[in-house]
């Protein structure tokens, strides 16, 4: 790299170049600005140009400890500015989405103080205690939703902190909304810089003087932009003329293609231009759990004190080596923020900076002022302990690495690959979190290296927090699909979503027993739920559901009126490429074919006795294992509570119910309840069964098992609710993984054959933690669109009605399972495990043994092959043509515990699959 004179290299470097020379805007001011400030252009109808920050963290990679040391430098200022007594009294609130970061830090140097950022995300069961708008915004609508309610309401200072001020507006509608509803007599306006004409100095003291309160401003640096009078209209023809081109190119196997976005110019000097490159070598996302602290806030959205950062601080070098053991060798490391998560990130990035630099950390020593000056050799410390910085593109430390530090943002800016320009590159992706105000793109920039290899991050840690965690993160296009082109190496680390309902309930553990609060959090999942509400009540038919009311009461809340499927192959990708939990979306219910319905309709006359002996066989099992009931007038009868997991468990739960009433003349009480795999069982169900009957009353029910993955979930998931008998009374039990079953034969159920329309039209449950509040029930959907082709009740009539001609056959049954060890083999899951490293997928979670699992496989995920028991009959029709349908190959085998066993692809991407959907074959 060629060497430059001090003089020549601040030329060179302002990121300001581009847009001046063709727009005629200038800064004004302190030597700083430059330094400190680039300029871009937007599309924006407000204000066509953007003061690009070097030192905030958003837009421009920059070393962590420079970011945090600027916040630090001012917080330090305006405690000086205080005293200690005030600062401890004050509240530091910082703007979305861009300042929440410096609004920590800055929080961090007054060090007394409690800090509450602004959010666009409104989050359900926390009440607004204000909000405002921002003026030059491209989304304007900020909300404040403290935890606690008197972090607003104090007389204390209230220190307000946004990255620059450009007219002053958006912190005038702040103070009015606010001082309206929590008057204060003071307040400190924070900045990096302050770039207000005089006339926007004059309008806040005026304000201040008719408010009645003082207001003090504290800046790294101070002046103006000097604009055309026609900066505005020129600049809007100026990204018009240079707008985003879309370019469709060829993808690995099995994807169609790929939108490349190619952020290029065609610039007067005929600099480099063209799409940021998209290498042919694509990173591999590898998940990192971090052991976040139970309990902690992910950030301010909900208020952190600093008992908050006493914790956070003690607990960052651990988190840090978690992420630098995945890091050997690398050299420019990027971690990266998700739009308002900025300051976990950042200190993450601080934390990891400091043990892989190899420097002492290769960032800032701690400001005493937040100055910054200009230097050619990156990050140093120069004198009065200010912080020397480039524009983030400083060389890695002799013998270390170098960590820097950005973030996602919602604000649309264009992109010049020109190193006079502030913004050089741009990568697009879906918005990941579901917005509330409805889908759209975000970006990451100056994340690819463009032209300028040397800007190249060789790793990238995305951090995101759980309620970003979701189907889209990991989908083609994504976030995590355009980062892994641009680096060797891509960690995700996801941050659990803050839940201040669920965290407010003390001695409440905040994930089920034996999971870290990581593999809870991800992705989406709830807190542990505890009473604080009344408790919604069952639904039931025909409202929800096609039962009648009285044959079950679902302990579930409905969620018909959201869009929750997504296609099998996107979820399946999802799923196996390290992020969503299958119970977060729904599958696209499958609909038979006329051929597949016959054969339904096929298997259910030649099953319908076979099923009903079963029914009869395990409900009075169940009978007689319960204790008679001692009343005053004699013993009565057990009344055992059948709670049967939705929603295979369902149906078997209503024939149950109704071999009670056929023999017995018992109305047992029947309700269902969602239990998730990897989540454990809704806990706020358990809440009300409690609240209801009697816990030792209750039988939990399900369809039959497989490897008994289930099983064993329920066991845990019971272990924190006394009272409760875990164990599961199933249909049938070939993985021999239960004690109380009807049989232990792997054979066609056909309630397994159908989804919806054969289980009361009711989906797969759901667990999201925002769409579930700690006292909701987990959400399921109500297809009643469906109705025409139902079949739930003709299942319930068909095996009904075979109950007396099975009665003998019954009764012989309990006497023999009586008299037999019934003891759990867990044959199945032996079986499962040897299967999974006999064929190389070393993932028993994607081993699904039985006729009813390898079903679920077929119509639900992306099956790879199916192995078939040699000479397997009928029991098998409907999975050969599923299998056929789907292009998946059925491999006989022999000394197969199972009747068949379905394999779900174990390296599933999308290429996976064949264009029209259909699984590989090989």
């Amino acid at each position: 790299m060629a060497k430059h004179t001090m003089k020549e290299t601040e030329r060179v470097m302002w990121t300001g170049e581009w847009v001046a020379d063709r727009l005629g805007v200038s800064l004004t001011g302190e030597d700083a600005l430059p330094v400190l400030l680039g300029l871009a252009l937007r599309r924006n109808p407000k204000r066509a140009h953007l003061l690009v920050s070097n030192v905030l963290g958003k837009h421009v990679p920059q070393r962590p400890g420079v970011v945090h040391g600027a916040g630090l430098g001012l917080g330090r200022r305006v405690r000086e500015l205080l005293g200690d007594a005030d600062a401890a009294r004050s509240v530091v609130v910082g703007y979305a989405e861009t300042a929440t970061g410096l609004g920590h830090s800055v929080a961090d140097g007054l060090a007394l103080a409690p800090y509450l950022h602004s959010t666009r995300r409104p989050v359900a069961g926390v009440e607004r205690a204000g909000g405002f708008e921002e003026e030059h915004s491209h989304a304007t609508s900020h909300l404040l939703l403290p935890e606690d309610r008197e972090l607003l309401s104090g007389d204390g200072p209230m220190v307000l902190v946004d990255d620059e001020f450009s007219t002053g507006r958006t912190v005038l509608n702040t103070i009015k909304a606010l001082h309206a509803r929590f008057p204060r007599a003071r307040y400190v306006v924070v900045a990096l810089v302050d770039m207000r004409s005089e006339g926007d100095r004059r309008h806040l003291e005026e304000f201040a003087a008719e408010l009645g309160a003082r207001v003090d401003l504290v800046a790294m640096a101070a002046g103006g932009v000097r604009l055309p009078a026609d900066v505005l209209e020129r600049g809007q023809e100026l990204v018009a003329a240079h707008e985003t081109a879309v370019v469709e190119r060829p993808e690995h196997p099995g994807r169609a293609h790929e939108r490349v976005v190619a952020e290029h110019v065609a610039s007067e000097l005929g600099s480099g231009s063209g799409p940021a490159p998209v290498s042919s070598r694509r990173a591999d996302v590898e998940r990192v759990a971090l052991g976040w602290p139970d309990g902690l806030p992910d950030g301010g959205r909900h208020g952190f004190t600093p008992e908050h950062r006493e914790r956070l601080e003690d607990r960052l070098p651990a988190m840090a080596a978690r992420l630098a053991e995945r890091l050997d060798g690398a050299r420019r490391i990027l971690v990266l923020g998700n739009e308002e998560l900025m300051y976990t990130p950042l200190r993450l990035a601080e934390a990891l900076d400091a043990q892989v630099s190899g420097a002492g950390g290769g960032g800032a020593p701690e400001p005493s002022d937040g100055a910054v000056v200009l230097t050619a050799g990156g990050a140093t410390p120069v004198r009065n302990g200010a912080t020397a910085v480039r524009a983030g593109d400083q060389d890695p430390p002799v013998g270390g690495a170098a960590v820097y530090f950005s973030t996602t943002t919602r604000s649309p800016v264009l992109a010049v690959d020109d190193p006079g320009y502030a913004i050089r590159t741009r990568l697009s992706f879906p918005a990941h979190d579901r917005p509330a105000d409805g889908p759209g793109e975000r970006y990451a920039y100056n994340v690819a290296a463009g032209t300028d290899r040397t800007r190249r991050f060789d790793a990238i840690v995305a951090v995101v927090d759980s309620h970003s965690d979701l189907p889209e993160l990991y989908a083609g296009g994504g976030l995590l699909d355009r980062l892994a082109a641009q680096t060797d190496r891509l960690l995700l680390t996801v941050i659990p979503s803050y839940s201040p309902s669920s965290a407010s309930q003390s001695g409440a553990p905040t994930e089920p027993v034996g999971r870290t609060a990581d593999e809870t959090a991800v992705s989406h999942t709830p807190q542990r739920q505890a009473p604080s509400m009344p408790l919604p009540e069952p639904l039931r038919g025909p409202a929800f559901s096609s039962y009648t009311a009285d044959e079950v009461g679902w302990l579930l809340q409905d969620m018909s009126g959201l869009t929750l499927e997504a296609p099998t192959e996107e979820r399946e990708e999802a799923i196996q490429r390290g992020g969503a939990h299958y119970a977060e979306s729904l599958p696209v219910e499958y609909q038979p074919s006329e051929e597949y319905q016959a054969l339904f309709h096929s298997a259910l006359r030649s099953s319908a006795s076979r099923i009903a002996r079963a029914v009869g066989a395990v409900t009075e099992t169940v009978l007689a294992e319960r204790t008679p009931r001692r009343t005053g007038t004699g013993d009565q009868p057990p009344r055992p509570v059948l709670v049967s997991l939705a929603r295979a468990g369902t149906p078997v739960g209503v024939l149950m119910r109704r071999w009670a009433l056929h023999t017995h003349g018992l109305e047992l009480p029947h309700y269902a309840v969602s239990i998730v795999r990897g989540r454990g069982i809704d806990t706020t169900a358990l809440r009300w069964l409690a609240a209801h009957h009697d816990p030792a009353d209750i039988v939990f029910v399900d369809g039959w098992t497989g490897k008994g993955a289930i099983t064993r979930e329920l066991a845990q998931a019971l272990e924190g609710f006394p009272g409760f008998d875990p164990r599961i009374a199933v249909l049938a039990d070939p993985g021999g993984c239960v004690e109380t079953y009807g049989t232990r034969d792997d054979f066609l159920i056909p309630s397994a054959c159908l989804n919806s329309t054969v289980s009361g039209l009711i989906s797969r449950t759901v667990l999201r933690d925002d769409l579930v509040g700690p006292d909701e029930f987990h959400g399921a959907k109500f297809y009643r669109e469906l109705a025409g082709t139902d079949m739930s009740r003709a299942f319930l009539d068909a095996v009904s009605a075979r109950f007396g001609e099975v009665a003998e056959a019954v009764a012989t049954d309990v006497k023999e399972l009586a008299a037999t060890d019934r003891t759990p083999t867990w044959e199945g899951w032996a079986a499962v495990e040897r299967i999974s490293a006999e064929y190389g997928i070393h993932d028993v979670n994607l081993v699904k043994p039985g006729v009813g699992e390898t079903t679920r496989v077929l119509l639900r995920r992306v099956p790879w092959k199916i192995l078939a028991q040699r000479g397997a009959g009928a029991d098998l029709d409907h999975v050969r043509l599923l299998a056929e349908q789907r292009g998946v190959p059925v491999e006989e085998v022999d000394e197969l515990p199972y009747t068949c066993v379905g394999l779900i692809h174990p390296r599933f991407t999308r290429g996976a699959t064949g264009a029209d959907g259909t699984a590989v074959a090989s």
